[in-house]
């Protein structure tokens, strides 16, 4: 039913439930991406520092964003085989930026039919209904295919 499933995962056991989900979710004909967002370290203010200097900054945070990068991947690399086991397609993205842009921007370059993710906020009684965390919130209020969200602390 399901041809390309989006599970956005933040490396979290609520995250390996999202994928258990997916993997219930999809047949042998579908495609699974887990996606890793890194959010990126920020460049901290540099106008007192000469322009050399600020280069040199510059570089040293693009570098330990790409290290995180990698290292995400790796980690994400290893949940494959859960996929295969149960014979479905899946391919692993790593990317650095805002998690709620690159997960709508993978949903519509990819032609994704489902997301299944989990939720991170933590509130009590009535909040708890009314209330999903900005990412969670953004993703379900701008994508038109269905969205599953995992409640973490049902894990």
């Amino acid at each position: 039913m399901y041809k390309t499933i989006l599970v956005p995962h933040a490396g979290t056991k609520a995250g390996d439930e999202a994928l258990k989900h997916a993997i219930f979710a999809a047949n042998d004909t579908s495609k699974i991406i887990i996606l890793h967002i890194v959010e990126a370290m920020q460049y901290p203010p540099s106008f007192a520092l000469s322009s050399s200097e600020r280069e040199n900054l510059m570089k040293s945070i693009d570098d330990a964003n790409e290290e995180m990068r990698k290292d995400m991947e790796l980690k994400m690399v290893k949940l494959i085989p859960q996929c295969k086991e149960n014979s479905i397609q899946s391919e692993v993205k790593v990317e650095i930026g805002d998690a709620a842009e690159i997960i709508l921007d993978t949903v519509e370059k990819e032609n994704v039919d489902l997301i299944v993710m989990s939720k991170r906020r933590k509130l009590k009684g009535m909040k708890k209904l009314l209330s999903l965390g900005s990412v969670s919130r953004k993703v379900v209020e701008n994508v038109t295919c269905p969205v599953t969200l995992i409640d973490i602390e049902n894990i």
